[in-house]
């Protein structure tokens, strides 16, 4: 079994210069959800994806002349492995020097050789979609004022319930930051909760989301604990997305929910 720390995180690595599907690096998420307390072989207590934006993909037309764009991969999340962000940046930047007869045929092959690293069907599109602009209803957690002092390990004891009579809202904030578990650098992120249940005391949530800021989790696995532990507090229905910023050329969004919940329309953060 591949680890984490086996991949080309943390170390120089040369830029490659032909296509080489061989850089993608599979990481098995079982493990990771092992630790969260789901076991291996039982059915996943979530739908989702993550939706990755490549802002740096270019490659060689037919005649030899340099084509650019920018695309969006959108892994689903029952698949049995991740990709490791440093070797999907690697083997995107692989397709520079190499020539393709069309956009399709390099469409085509980044779905292939993902699915292949992955273990399922990956969906690959042209283009970015757009900042978010969204009038729905938000709670801005950050805009309380409160006191923190816990920031880490994640505490899933601030989170509690205000009142019994249900409610949706969809609630956010740009204070979610984690720790790569291989290089220790910071990730950034803004998270949205759209909530369907008894309601959720905003404080609380706000101290939970910033117990993240000395984790040391990949951005997928951060996302399925806050889904799990807010979970425990029973609600109807629940959706957490996490848009993370650009690191490599490369952000991700992982986005979990109760079966059945719409997916959030796709958007990006300014940040990002």
């Amino acid at each position: 079994m591949t680890s984490p720390h086996d991949s080309s995180l943390g170390r120089s690595v040369a830029y490659p210069a032909q296509y080489d599907p061989s850089l993608l690096f599979a990481i098995p998420r079982a493990p990771s959800r092992a630790t969260l307390g789901i076991a291996v072989d039982t059915a996943l207590p979530f739908t989702g994806l993550d939706r990755w934006h490549a802002y740096e993909l270019g490659w060689l037309d037919g005649r030899g002349k340099p084509v650019v764009a920018t695309a969006t991969l959108s892994v689903p999340a029952d698949s049995p492995n991740l990709v490791e962000s440093k070797s999907l940046k690697l083997y995107l930047n692989s397709l520079n020097g190499t020539r393709h007869d069309s956009a399709d045929t390099v469409r085509a092959r980044i779905a292939a050789d993902l699915s292949t690293v992955v273990g399922a069907p990956v969906d690959v599109a042209f283009g970015l979609p757009p900042f978010d602009g969204t009038a729905e209803a938000t709670t801005d957690l950050d805009l309380l004022d409160v006191d923190i002092d816990d920031y880490g390990p994640p505490n899933p004891t601030h989170l509690a319930i205000t009142g019994t009579a249900p409610v949706r809202e969809v609630l956010a904030s740009a204070l979610l930051k984690s720790n790569c578990p291989v290089t220790g650098q910071p990730d950034w992120a803004s998270v949205r909760i759209d909530w369907h249940g008894p309601r959720l005391d905003p404080a609380g949530l706000l101290r939970y989301l910033v117990s993240y800021r000395e984790h040391a989790g990949f951005h997928e696995q951060c996302v399925e604990g806050i889904f799990l532990d807010l979970m425990r507090l029973e609600p109807a229905a629940l959706s957490v997305e996490a848009r993370y910023t650009r690191r490599g050329g490369l952000d991700i969004n992982p986005w979990r929910a109760t079966p059945g919940h719409p997916a959030p329309p796709a958007r990006r953060e300014l940040r990002q």
